[in-house]
């Protein structure tokens, strides 16, 4: 039985979802009879549940653009375009979180019952809340930890440099002791789990649309075998049936072609084995040049694969924090690995021809898929044993080897006593090591 406080909860969050769908209601959303929200048969807190059975092609909601909350429908927006220069940042995402500053703490704000849905978001658990610890305890290996130290950093000067200059500029609407570094973090991981970016159109170039927060569509989980998809019209976005779709069955929309790690890097959950299709592994650049140093077996040799990496870093193909990323249908990373595989097994004589003037520099074949999953097993046995070597080092640096998360994952009562962040951080790391060991069987046929 349920214990009282979880009863509360549970009673509060029925509460704010009625509120939100009658906000919906009146803000012009429509929502097919034949769906509805629910915390119940869901993967996560809310989600879209089918009442009826659906067929490819059917609207399952719309929401008007007036509806979105973004810089452009805020009462803040005249503002932040009057002063819109001094807002630029790297992430690109200040003049939204601006917004969300100050609507979630205004108690008028007309997406009130939208935002109440996640109070205080303290329920967001994306691995930039964990300890620094807990991060490498559970995703040393991953690249989730680098991934979060560079983001907690970016945070860190965004909101001192960007936001609180703005912020002490315009007292009227904005307090620091209200609108803190904690909140503002809290805003960007709201933003980075639940945002959407509307696509360029073909013909369109330049720097990507910035992000909007879509109500009730971000209410959707992502599985990589999604049956729904968010499209873009001029008046409203509407969320689609991609395939039939069974009475009971959740629906699921896709964040995009994402691995494990950027998952539960941005969303703070990851797919279990082997349901994501799209999951991939690193190898890091810098374990590349590890393994060709590795292999080299004079001070000659050795001084050679230096002077090759540092013609690759002239080519801009490798840098220190860049990486391969393998996925199960070849490496997806391709040109920078093909060109890189080519320059550090070149002989000594045919390097220092390519450093000719004039000399044409290295360049993987267009279209060649020289190192897809079909493609690999016929390399060259130079290449072969220089990436095989790398793949060995990237498995070294995980905590722990694929056997023994395979047993945890095997005993289904050890798993269920995992930590929800101990669950995704071995789905992480598991289909991660998957992945590079597959790549080593086709390596070594």
């Amino acid at each position: 039985m349920a214990s009282a406080a979880k009863r509360a909860k549970m009673a509060s969050g029925e509460g704010a979802l009625a509120a939100f769908l009658a906000w919906a209601e009146r803000e012009g959303l429509r929502v097919s009879p034949k769906v509805c929200v629910s915390r119940e048969g869901t993967v996560a807190d809310y989600g879209l549940v089918a009442r009826e059975d659906l067929e490819a092609g059917e609207v399952l909601f719309s929401v008007p653009r007036t509806a979105l909350l973004s810089q452009h429908t805020s009462p803040l927006a005249p503002l932040l375009q009057k002063e819109h220069a001094s807002l630029e940042s790297s992430s690109g995402w200040v003049p939204l979180l601006l917004c969300l500053l100050h609507e979630s703490t205004d108690t008028h704000s007309r997406w009130a019952p939208y935002l109440s849905l996640w109070p205080g978001f303290s329920s967001l658990d994306l691995p930039m809340f964990w300890s620094r610890e807990e991060r490498k305890r559970l995703l040393q290996g991953t690249g989730v930890s680098e991934a979060v130290e560079r983001d907690l950093s970016s945070i860190q000067e965004e909101f001192s440099s960007v936001v609180l200059p703005f912020m002490k500029a315009h007292p009227d609407l904005f307090n620091p002791k209200v609108h803190t570094l904690e909140l503002y973090k809290r805003l960007v991981a709201f933003v980075m789990a639940y945002s959407f970016q509307e696509p360029l159109d073909d013909e369109e170039e330049g720097e990507p649309n910035p992000p909007v927060m879509v109500p009730l569509a971000d209410l959707l989980n992502h599985v990589a075998n999604h049956n729904a998809n968010l499209e873009y019209s001029p008046e409203r976005l509407k969320m689609v049936a991609t395939r039939p779709i069974l009475k009971g069955q959740e629906i699921f929309n896709t964040y995009g072609e994402l691995a494990n790690w950027q998952l539960l890097h941005m969303y703070g959950f990851a797919e279990p084995y082997p349901g994501n299709t799209n999951d991939a592994a690193d190898i890091p650049m810098l374990t590349l040049l590890q393994a060709a140093l590795e292999g080299a077996k004079t001070d000659q040799e050795r001084q050679l694969t230096l002077e090759q990496w540092d013609y690759l870093c002239g080519l801009e193909m490798v840098g220190e924090e860049g990486a391969f990323v393998v996925g199960w249908e070849g490496v997806l990373t391709e040109e920078e690995l093909y060109v890189s595989l080519k320059v550090l097994t070149m002989p000594a004589a045919e390097f220092k021809a390519l450093k000719e003037p004039g000399a044409a520099e290295p360049s993987a074949r267009a279209g060649g898929q020289l190192l897809s999953k079909a493609a690999l097993p016929a390399l060259n046995p130079a290449w072969k044993r220089l990436l095989s070597s790398a793949a060995l080092l990237a498995l070294k640096a995980y905590r722990s080897d694929l056997k023994s998360e395979e047993e945890t994952l095997q005993q289904g009562q050890t798993y269920a006593r995992l930590s929800s962040r101990e669950r995704h951080a071995l789905q992480v790391r598991y289909g991660e090591k998957k992945v590079l060991h597959h790549l080593l069987q086709l390596l070594s046929a």
